[in-house]
């Protein structure tokens, strides 16, 4: 495992007894890890099981698990409440009595609110903990298969993120070979403007030495290439890692888009500047792409 994404979809259905369920696992980005739980009433245990599960499995990521289950041919008891039927028959005697309704029916009288009433069959404790157990069973698998679709996200990111590194360091070597004009670049730049205001002084080739040696230390950027040279190798090891490795390749996309901004800013020469752009753009795709990175 080199690289896991954070986007995917997990299902399990299952079923014990009188009970059935199915169990849903999402994921999207997300810079901690945040896990949602919703499931049905009488099981507030499953959701520390399903934050136990999830923490077990992933770093990153805000995660939301479902769970939905129903019992099967409920078979609970049907009564009749002889109370509440008598108060609407007290209620409706006077107004017969005047002709003004008819007697009700049978089936009129039970469809009224309160007269029928339904008991719910309840598990034995040692059943509904063995429901439970079975639960967290499927929640665990349904987690399973959110792994495999965030794996499988993340063979698919590999190749891109490696492509952009690469494309990454072409750049900065195309950089290296450039930086090396700057220094005569800004010599002949400083003497022609110097040759311009101060005409032939005597002293003037010595003083176009010494502000150019200082104007070409000011604009050294060996230091930003050698630590991007460092970033690239510290990306390629991340990339290739079977840690989890996004937050980190956050942080160093920051410390990459620090030197090229000084590179850009050091530049004296427009093709410099045009490759540091364009390595900025690079930079800014791979920092795109990184965001998927568990």
């Amino acid at each position: 495992m080199a690289v896991q994404g954070m986007t995917g979809f997990g299902r399990h259905e299952a079923s014990l007894g009188a009970w059935s369920w199915a169990v849903e696992a999402r994921s999207v980005n997300g810079r901690n890890l945040e896990v949602r739980f919703r499931g049905p009433p009488g099981f507030d245990g499953l959701e520390r099981m399903a934050r136990e599960a999830a923490s077990a499995r992933f770093q990153r990521g805000q995660l939301t698990v479902s769970l939905q289950a129903k019992r099967r041919d409920a078979g609970g008891l049907v009564q009749v409440n002889t109370d509440q039927l008598a108060r609407y028959l007290t209620l409706i005697e006077p107004l017969v009595a005047q002709g003004k309704a008819a007697l009700p029916s049978a089936d009129g009288l039970l469809a009224l609110r309160g007269v029928l009433e339904v008991s719910e069959e309840t598990d034995d404790p040692d059943i509904r903990a063995q429901i439970e157990t079975a639960m967290a069973a499927s929640i665990g698998l349904a987690l399973d298969a959110l792994l495999g679709a965030r794996l499988e996200e993340g063979a698919t990111l590999h190749p891109v993120l490696s492509g952009l590194v690469d494309q990454i360091s072409a750049l900065v070597a195309e950089a290296e070979g450039q930086a090396q004009q700057q220094p005569s670049v800004i010599k002949a730049r400083f003497a022609k403007r110097m040759t311009e205001l101060a005409g032939d002084a005597i002293d003037l080739a010595d003083r176009i030495m010494t502000e150019a040696a200082a104007l070409a230390v000011k604009a050294d950027v060996r230091e930003e290439l050698d630590r991007l040279g460092s970033h690239i190798q510290a990306a390629r090891s991340l990339v290739g890692s079977d840690a989890a490795s996004g937050r980190r390749l956050d942080f160093l996309m920051q410390e990459f888009m620090r030197e090229a901004n000084t590179l850009c800013a050091k530049s004296a020469l427009t093709a410099l500047t045009t490759t540091g752009l364009e390595l900025k753009a690079k930079i800014e795709q791979l920092r795109e792409q990184v965001q998927n990175v568990e």
